[in-house]
């Protein structure tokens, strides 16, 4: 028994590194490629910016402190906008998966409103909420809100409903279903579906701060535009991306800190 435990650990471990190696190489071969082209002479420097001018860029924002300074602002808006949504979202997604006259009544407005372009209710919230943080905070929100709640219902959905009626037949109340039953079955999915949010969150930032900021990744990302610094343009990119990265890894080894027993197809 504990030879066949040590076997499938060592498996684990053996696929884990090449899953990183081949991860790795993958990202070796955009840098090679980009490398290519604009050392190469095939692009402009002002269309694509090489490497060097890139990290030069993010050295620059280092050493003044601007670039922490930003990427703190930009975090901080993602994670507040999205943190607010996933709580709202929770148990209006999973209301609607055990009622239906609660899902008749809400659900048409959602699929309805998802629909909209987060861009085009800009105006609409500053208008209703000024320029200042919080209208950066509902931004976010309504740009991974309404998709929250159906992918809520949804993994709600799917739990299996022998073990609801199980529960009921032990006499376990609306409350305990929900508590004691759907919610610690439900939470694998649950907790997939934040992490795909969360990188959701990430691509309305640019969004969040096209008005009135002065701080932030995606305002700089959109005052170089106007001076086509394409360089600095790609090291805010860039900053997205590692972030993006580090909060999914964040949020995977969370998933497996409290659903240890989850395994997904592919682990």
């Amino acid at each position: 028994m504990a030879d066949c435990k040590a076997k499938d650990k060592k498996k684990k471990t053996v696929k884990g590194l090449s899953t990183g190696l081949l991860s790795f190489v993958s990202f070796c071969i955009i840098i090679i490629a980009w490398c290519v082209v604009t050392y190469g002479g095939l692009a402009d420097p002002i269309f694509m910016p090489s490497p060097t001018a890139v990290i030069d860029s993010l050295k620059s924002m280092a050493a003044d402190g601007t670039l922490l300074e930003h990427c703190l602002a930009s975090t901080r808006r993602v994670m507040i906008g999205w943190f607010w949504s996933a709580v709202a979202a929770l148990p209006i997604g999973m209301l609607m998966a055990r009622s239906k006259f609660f899902s008749a009544i809400v659900q048409p407005v959602i699929e309805f409103v998802r629909y909209l372009p987060v861009v085009a209710l800009v105006p609409l919230t500053i208008l209703y909420l000024g320029i200042d943080e919080k209208q950066k905070y509902v931004i976010i929100f309504l740009g991974t809100f309404f998709q929250l709640v159906l992918m809520v219902c949804d993994t709600v959905s799917s739990v299996d409903k022998n073990m609801i009626n199980a529960a009921k037949t032990l006499g376990a109340g609306k409350l305990e279903i929900y508590t004691q039953v759907i919610f610690p079955a439900a939470l694998p999915g649950l907790m997939d579906d934040f992490r795909m949010t969360i990188g959701w969150a990430w691509t309305y930032l640019v969004v969040a701060e096209m008005v009135a900021a002065a701080e932030g990744l995606g305002f700089i990302i959109l005052k170089s535009q106007r001076f086509l610094a394409t360089d600095v343009i790609f090291a805010g990119l860039i900053m997205i991306g590692l972030i993006g990265l580090v909060t999914d890894f964040l949020l995977r080894i969370l998933t497996r800190l409290i659903v240890p027993w989850h395994e997904r197809l592919g682990d």
